[in-house]
């Protein structure tokens, strides 16, 4: 097994993800973006799943133009979608593909950046919905297509304050570490009763939209771009992680 103190020094193979179905929430932009497109590269028939058809539209587009597998394209808002909808899109995925060997979270919002005693119980509500309630829910709605791949990983995104909390990150440091329990959970009910892996991976400090709203006056290039990670995403979602099981990772070793 690789050292997993710098993942992010991993060398996938041109290959590695041939013949694989991946999951990719949140895949417009970002993190999720940079990840779709790596996954397409290295083989995959990347499933892409998000709120904003045109933003997936574009991801969409640049996978065919570059010639890798032809994606898959859900429209799905995780603060509004309900079970059905997973179920649904579990459905699609076994009809049209047969099974799933991948799945990772990344969608995701900030919320408010303020105290925990003048936070909104709405703004709460909706931003532990989308990054932890939305995980369990895709997860569980996913278990059989992914149950029926040889092996299968899923990555939940995690975050250094949702491993250390700071003051002002209310719901979103809070849902991160309910993200670390649901991953700890998971992985430890699944290990050596299935082919599943189960891990967290926390990107660090890159330059997204999000970064910009929790860090508005921070250098525009004092970050790396979501592209410079993907080495440690790869790892994860490939065989070659095969047996790493309920670790909290960073993509980053700063």
């Amino acid at each position: 097994m690789q050292d997993l103190s710098n993942i992010n020094d991993y060398q996938a193979s041109s290959t590695l993800l041939a013949g694989k179905n991946i999951v990719v929430t949140g895949a417009g932009d970002g993190i999720g973006k940079a990840a779709a497109l790596s996954f397409a590269a290295h083989g995959a028939t990347v499933i892409l799943v998000g709120k904003t058809i045109e933003k997936l539209a574009l991801v969409y587009d640049e996978i065919e133009a570059a010639g890798h597998p032809q994606p898959v394209l859900v429209e799905l808002d995780l603060a509004e979608a309900s079970h059905r909808d997973f179920a649904a899109l579990n459905n699609e995925i076994i009809d049209q593909l047969g099974s799933l060997h991948g799945l990772l979270h990344n969608a995701g919002i900030l919320g408010e950046m303020k105290p925990l005693s003048q936070y909104d119980a709405e703004t709460f509500d909706q931003v532990i919905k989308v990054n932890l309630s939305s995980n369990f829910n895709l997860t569980n709605a996913l278990m059989p297509a992914l149950n029926l791949a040889d092996h299968a990983s899923v990555i939940f995104t995690s975050s250094g304050v949702g491993r250390k909390s700071r003051a002002y990150w209310g719901a979103y440091a809070v849902s991160k570490f309910g993200i670390e329990g649901l991953m700890q959970t998971w992985a430890d009910e699944l290990a050596d009763t299935s082919n599943i892996r189960v891990n967290s991976l926390n990107p660090g400090a890159t330059q997204t939209q999000m970064r910009k709203q929790a860090y508005p006056g921070e250098a525009l290039n004092s970050n790396p771009e979501p592209s410079a990670i993907m080495n440690a995403y790869l790892y994860l979602i490939g065989s070659d992680s095969i047996g790493v099981n309920g670790q909290a990772l960073n993509a980053q070793s700063k």
